[in-house]
């Protein structure tokens, strides 16, 4: 039973990081006009949503790249970095990590052309 619990703790945990990260990436992409202002109140009200799961450990190599960049997030919210930046480094390592897992999901077909002569 404590399995199960286990891994619905987990679960639960990568959904509210998954959250976390969809958030503050829809408001940096889409927002016209990004205050610094706005962005702490966002990363704050998407924290405490995040802080109501369970921590669980995560196994998986991007889960804890997510875990580090939602980690990242909290860090640079308090930083003095310009919201430039922020939002710069920010999209750019949501991208890269959609990229490692998309790059799991879809194998390039090696010699297509061997298997198209077949044709």
């Amino acid at each position: 039973m404590s399995k199960k619990i286990e891994n619905t703790n987990r679960l639960r945990y990568v959904r509210a990081l998954e959250r976390f990260l969809k958030s503050i990436v829809g408001y940096l992409a889409l927002s016209q006009e990004i205050e610094r202002e706005k962005f702490n109140k966002k990363v704050a009200n998407a924290q405490k949503l995040l802080l109501r799961a369970p921590v669980a450990p995560l196994y998986k190599g991007d889960l804890q790249d997510l875990e580090k960049l939602v980690q990242r997030i909290v860090l640079l919210s308090e930083s003095d970095e310009t919201i430039e930046d922020i939002k710069e480094e920010i999209l750019y390592s949501a991208n890269q990590l959609e990229k490692t897992k998309n790059a799991r999901r879809y194998k390039k077909q090696k010699h297509s052309k061997i298997d198209l002569e077949e044709w």
